[in-house]
């Protein structure tokens, strides 16, 4: 009752504030790097947006701090054995506490201008559902929510008319580029296919390995493969970049994100990262978006969409960078690229299978228990193995999820 009493609630701030102009905002992952992100960019412009709802993991006490600070209407943590630190460090404020996956995917739903997403793995899923399912416009971050579960996330916004706006840099810049939204593009009539765009290019720095002889891969250790030349990241997502999975896998998210063929989506090799999207259209013109390695360009994209922020950027040192190359992905050196390639041209679940493999096989390999060319060949097998299918439930998802993982443990174990 409680839950749905501020559900109400929620509706009639949701309208309050639209009358003057601040965008009332939910931030899913409000702990983690998007989430402290988009945060900064409130705290700069409190006359612009205003804090509903927060979620967090595990971190109860980052979490109370930043209710104490944004002063939203609910928080929820997913750790329920933190809710009585937390409820005590937030007993002062007026706002609603919760705990556990589903609450805190409730919050999600609840009417808001804009919902963050940016939960990692596929924790995140449940809460970009039940935003979607409700509606929202969804600024997502979270991946795997797409990679996985492209088919039935997509889905669920056309029936509900949920927007799924991208914060990837990528993905962003070619949002940017592309009129701002597919649903803004010029159809044929006959098919509702657009007509004017004729593909997209996703833009790679090539990780720290990209002028590396190929013999000397096997050599690799987790110290190198973490150090990304422009992004600072976590681990994970480093050694994705520097596999170039992370890239295969944003090919993936690109084809849920703006409905286009495999094939019409190209990756380039851009060492100086200076470029990060490219839309190509039929009539011969390329527009391609560019900007510095700072995630709040996207984000603040995103948030303040279909306007622009202005947080305070360096502008892009042209001159300083002089040149700008550009080159083709080499598919003996980075084979996860082309495994994610081969995912989506296969669809249904192999994309999803793809995604619990290659977690598996980059833990494996931080761990010291398998060397850095068996993160593709664990990938490889596993989507070799008979485990590719249709795809149509969220269940389904988990379902997949699990079994592949527990295929790739099973074949780490065996090296």
């Amino acid at each position: 009752m409680a839950i749905f009493l501020l559900f109400l609630q929620s509706i009639f701030i949701f309208l309050v504030f639209n009358m003057v102009g601040v965008k009332q905002i939910t931030v899913l992952g409000a702990t983690g790097s998007i989430g402290q992100s988009s945060l900064a960019l409130v705290r700069q412009h409190p006359d612009r947006f205003a804090v509903h709802g927060l979620v967090a993991g595990r971190d109860f006490n980052r979490l109370a701090a930043l209710a104490h600070e944004f002063k939203p209407k609910i928080i929820g943590i997913h750790d329920q054995t933190n809710l009585p630190a937390l409820k005590e460090l937030v007993s002062t404020l007026d706002c609603q506490l919760v705990a556990g996956e589903v609450a805190c995917s409730e919050i999600a739903a609840m009417p808001v201008d804009l919902v963050i997403a940016g939960i990692s793995g596929l924790a995140g899923l449940p809460s970009v559902m039940a935003a979607v399912s409700a509606g929202q416009t969804v600024a997502i971050a979270n991946k795997e929510s797409l990679v996985s579960a492209g088919a039935v996330v997509t889905r669920q916004a056309i029936l509900s008319g949920a927007h799924i706006l991208p914060i990837d840099s990528e993905h962003n810049a070619v949002f940017q580029c592309w009129n701002g939204w597919k649903g803004h593009q010029s159809t044929d009539k006959t098919n509702g296919k657009m007509t004017e765009l004729s593909h997209i290019c996703l833009t790679a720095s090539g990780g720290p390995f990209l002028t590396m002889p190929i013999d000397e891969f096997a050599a690799i250790t987790p110290a190198a493969a973490v150090k990304h030349p422009n992004w600072e990241m976590g681990q994970k997502i480093s050694v994705d970049s520097a596999t170039m999975m992370n890239k295969g896998l944003e090919v993936i998210e690109a084809h849920w994100l703006f409905d286009l063929k495999p094939s019409q989506i190209d990756v380039l090799i851009h060492p100086q990262q200076a470029v990060h999207g490219l839309v190509y259209f039929r009539d011969g013109s390329i527009i391609a978006q560019m900007g510095g390695a700072d995630m709040r360009t996207p984000i603040s994209y995103a948030m303040a969409w279909p306007d622009r922020l202005d947080w305070g950027p360096e502008p892009l040192d042209l001159a300083g960078i002089a040149n700008l190359t550009f080159a083709q992905v080499d598919p003996d050196r980075f084979s996860c690229f082309m495994l994610a390639r081969q995912a989506l041209e296969a669809g249904g679940t192999a994309p999803a299978v793809l995604n619990a493999a290659n977690e598996v096989a980059v833990d494996a390999f931080l761990t010291g228990k398998i060397g850095f060319l068996d993160i593709a060949s664990t990938v490889d097998s596993c989507l070799s193995k008979d485990l590719i299918g249709d795809l149509t439930t969220i269940e389904e998802v988990y379902a997949i999820d699990l079994t592949a993982r527990e295929h790739a443990r099973q074949i780490v174990a065996s090296r």
